[in-house]
């Protein structure tokens, strides 16, 4: 029987943080415990996993490997876990391919293109002819270092992603026909020469539904393997930032080109329809509170803070603005260790004035003062059983407490969590439904779980580490010129 190996090394590398990625930042997982932790997940590892069965191949688990996104990773902690990634694939017996979880916008000290460092050093320690098989997350900056690498390219095709395991489940396929059936994958990248805002990432809605249409109808035809899309991620400045689209054939190079040119003109000839008018967090806390209650509740998603795209998850903004306009029936979640020691010395029950939020830059707003009463106190464990983004199962954002203010809730937690899934709140007896306001720190990737509570949703251009408007940023080492830039 086949024996194919399974890891991966996943990270989305906000260069605009000043907080580096350290080794500890990883979470990691070996050998047979990525079966327990991720072959229950949605997850492109499980795919991988549940591959084994569907496609009847012996899997070798060996390293999994991932950090919530931030500043750039230290080179130890590149140096370490490529190493141990590929001390871990030498050590598998008789190992006829690998499928490899990467993210594909991994910025390192050293290396602009982390992802494609990873493959070429695993080719210099493989070799060129063991065929690997790569999924990578659809917000990838694709570099043609990572097409030449790789055997094949499979990414996500939904913003929220909730198709990963589907697509580990597509690698999985593949590699066996590759190994099989003699199937010979070869892939094309295109770049058209622009950055997607990220509000237009959402793949169930213009344009890219029907750029994402046009993919999967591609896959159907003759000699096409996989036809893929990255939205690319705006907030690395790197020389491959930007979407890209990249596809797959069977030794037909000719169509590989002349299809990934079509869909990247497809996105390049609506550029003009992608603009960008949102309110700031004055004008979108006023207009929250004009909603009647048919349209409760309210999901303020503040854009500037997007956990999942490397902020620190503190911002004040709305929050301030909040209290100011005196709202009320919100609740915020807001990244604050030292506040949840204040409130856990003090106990639950007890009344506690804290300076919330605004600590870890001079991005994301002051710190704001609450007082209220301490609710709850939560060891922040919670399990997600839905396809959500990120496709992670087990969830921890660290020790954690509930305050109230008025009717109204603020939620400090000791470790950054992404707002991907209800159960963040569920855990903590807050039920969504019941609030009136709720702030999110995301963009795209909330929509998964909060479209199916919300009344209304407003997306506010707040500042900070992902603001909407890439105009807000200073890039040094893009390629140009670029739109919406030049």
């Amino acid at each position: 029987m086949t024996t194919i190996a399974i890891g991966g090394i996943m990270h989305e590398s906000n260069t605009f943080s000043d907080t580096p990625t350290d080794y500890a930042a990883f979470s990691h997982t070996f050998a047979s415990n990525i079966i327990k932790v991720w072959g229950e997940a949605h997850h492109e590892v499980s795919g991988f996993i549940q591959g084994a069965t569907d496609y009847n191949y012996t899997i070798y688990p060996t390293m999994m490997a991932s950090a919530t996104p931030a500043g750039r990773v230290t080179d130890d902690a590149f140096d370490r876990l490529t190493n141990m990634l590929i001390q871990h694939l030498k050590s598998v017996p008789n190992c006829e391919g690998v499928l490899l979880a990467l993210h594909g916008a991994m910025v390192t000290e050293s290396y602009p293109d982390g992802d494609g460092e990873v493959l070429r050093r695993l080719r210099d320690a493989l070799g060129q002819d063991l065929p690997i098989v790569v999924t990578l997350d659809q917000h990838a900056n694709v570099s043609e270092q990572m097409v030449a690498e790789s055997t094949a390219l499979v990414i996500y095709k939904t913003t929220p992603h909730i198709d990963q395991r589907q697509r580990g489940l597509q690698a999985a396929e593949l590699m066996m026909r590759i190994c099989k059936d003699g199937v010979t994958p070869t892939q094309v990248l295109a770049k058209p020469p622009m950055l997607l805002n990220i509000r237009y990432h959402v793949t169930s809605a213009a344009p890219m539904n029907a750029i994402l249409n046009a993919a999967k109808a591609l896959e159907q035809e003759p000699n096409v393997l996989v036809a893929n899309v990255a939205v690319g991620y705006p907030y690395a400045d790197v020389h491959e930032a930007g979407p890209s689209f990249v596809v797959v054939t069977d030794n037909n190079p000719q169509l590989a080109q002349e299809e990934a040119d079509r869909l990247s003109d497809m996105l390049w000839g609506i550029r003009d329809q992608l603009t960008l008018d949102l309110p700031d967090a004055a004008q979108a806390v006023q207009q929250a509170i004009s909603l009647d209650s048919s349209q409760h509740p309210v999901i303020l998603v503040e854009m500037g803070d997007n956990i999942g795209g490397g902020s620190p998850g503190d911002s004040t903004f709305i929050l301030s603005e909040l209290l100011q306009q005196g709202a009320s029936g919100f609740v915020v979640v807001v990244y604050d260790p030292e506040g949840v020691q204040s409130s856990v010395q003090a106990g639950v029950g007890e009344a506690v004035s804290l300076q919330v939020g605004g600590k870890m830059d001079n991005r994301h707003g002051d710190p704001v003062a609450i007082n209220g009463k301490v609710r709850l106190i939560h060891d922040g464990q919670y399990i997600e059983t839905e396809p959500r983004h990120g496709g992670q199962r087990y969830h921890n954002q660290g020790l954690t407490t509930v305050i109230e203010v008025g009717n109204s809730l603020v939620v400090l937690t000791s470790r950054r969590q992404t707002p991907f899934s209800l159960q963040q709140l569920f855990s903590l007896g807050i039920n969504p439904s019941d609030m009136r306001m709720i702030v999110v720190k995301a963009a795209v990737a909330y929509r998964a779980a909060y479209e199916l509570i919300a009344g209304n949703i407003i997306e506010v251009d707040t500042p900070g580490l992902t603001a909407v408007n890439p105009l807000h940023f200073e890039y040094h080492d893009l390629r140009r010129p670029l739109f919406p830039l030049d």
